[in-house]
């Protein structure tokens, strides 16, 4: 594949190369007058961790909080007066809508984003202030896109299987190398995979001897499943908190490229994910959507001692009540926030005794639930049940064993929100 492979463009049926140097090398051109200068930044926290020296791609910063808009402007810039004219016409329920808006727009082109009538009313108020028409079909994306894709007279932008939308997104990786020359190993998010295919292609060319490696969540593995059976393979459902590659089916015209230029696939348990988000607010004051956080998640699942290692990170829009959920499980996740439960004797001073104990351990108290009809034994007729904070596992153990040592005999419970 690569140099050599061609297509059938439409540009009045003219036959043209595609995902070649000479095309990356175009859309570096094009892509560069709408996005911004996404630098590399070092980790230190990750780093450390690791063994390696880990730099982040920070994508999430981009011009409408995500990559997408480089596939989709450098695919718009390449399609003929006529097809502009037409109207372009997509489908998506979140940053390749914002993409293509915003590139349409650049571009001087009407843009129609048709996307699921579940999709949060934010999302669908920022395609609209770039400019594009939405229309509200369907409950999935899969029935947004096939609308769409049956609206005839309209030029349809695919969100991830199309060679030219690849070649805008691997634009990423002459920055990356042009950054850091002697990376030795790139972390690509992987949903229907678009990027990762842009992203390896181009930095095969430039660098043979790197490592690519896509990464993609545990509940949508499609091209796991695909890379193992050696075609294309739809999954029966997906299930992810990653929503921006919950994607069933891998794109059928790319998936040729992704054989030949990926290394590895690794896949991420949407746990990790949530730990991730915390890592990357915490250390990097960053926020980062569940999808652009796989590659942060996969530096745990790769050698990365001694190899300089870059992290794609995607994107960084998510809605501020799925963000405040996930910061919530990640710090249950870590044992910073839990909750157990103690019998008290039903008499005057215990509540304050256990209080005084748990805050002699530097343990701060989030939440009581005091229920004194659990028992009828008037020496353990009271149930506490005390939501603590606490530094970590080690901490919270302390806690525990403080509360035992003083005859109580707390029982971990889940915490609840």
């Amino acid at each position: 594949m690569g140099q050599k492979e061609k297509e059938t463009g439409k540009t009045e049926g003219q036959e043209r190369e595609v995902l070649t140097l000479k095309r990356f090398e175009e859309a570096c051109e094009a892509v560069g007058r709408v996005t911004l200068d996404t630098e590399l930044i070092y980790s230190d926290y990750f780093s450390e961790h690791t063994g390696g020296k880990v730099y982040l791609k920070p994508e999430n910063m981009q011009r409408t909080g995500a990559y997408k808009v480089r596939g989709a402007y450098y695919k718009i810039s390449t399609l003929s007066k006529e097809e502009r004219e037409r109207g372009l016409i997509t489908a998506s329920a979140g940053n390749h809508a914002q993409g293509v808006a915003y590139a349409a727009r650049e571009c001087g082109a009407r843009a129609v984003i048709v996307m699921p009538t579940t999709t949060p009313l934010i999302k669908v108020n920022r395609t609209k202030a770039l400019g594009a028409e939405v229309v509200l079909y369907g409950d999935v994306y899969d029935d947004a896109a096939g609308y769409a894709s049956e609206e005839n007279g309209y030029t349809f932008i695919h969100p991830f299987d199309d060679p030219d939308v690849a070649t805008g997104q691997g634009t990423i990786a002459m920055e990356i190398i042009k950054d850091l020359p002697l990376v030795d190993i790139i972390l690509v998010p992987v949903g229907g995979g678009g990027l990762a295919t842009g992203v390896s292609c181009l930095a095969k060319y430039l660098k043979p001897n790197v490592k690519v490696i896509g990464v993609e969540p545990e509940g949508a593995a499609c091209l796991k499943a695909s890379f193992e059976a050696g075609r294309v393979v739809t999954l029966p459902t997906v299930n992810t908190i990653a929503d921006g590659t919950a994607v069933k089916t891998p794109g059928s015209r790319i998936f040729p490229y992704l054989q030949k230029n990926l290394d590895e696939i690794v896949t991420i348990p949407d746990q990790e994910l949530v730990t991730a988000f915390l890592d990357m607010v915490e250390n990097h004051k960053m926020v980062v959507e569940n999808s652009g956080l796989l590659t942060v998640a996969a530096l745990r699942h790769i050698d990365c001692r001694d190899k300089k290692v870059v992290s794609v990170l995607s994107g960084g829009n998510m809605d501020v009540i799925t963000m405040s959920s996930v910061v919530q499980q990640g710090l249950i996740l870590r044992d910073r926030i839990f909750t157990v439960s103690v019998l008290l004797p039903d008499k005057p001073g215990m509540l304050h005794r256990v209080s005084g104990l748990i805050a002699g351990a530097n343990g701060n108290v989030i939440k009581l639930e005091h229920n004194q009809f659990v028992s009828i034994n008037r020496n353990a007729a009271v149930e506490l049940r005390i939501t603590l904070e606490a530094f970590g596992t080690e901490h919270k153990k302390e806690i525990i064993s403080v509360l035992e040592q003083n005859g109580f005999k707390p029982r971990l419970v889940k915490t609840r929100s």
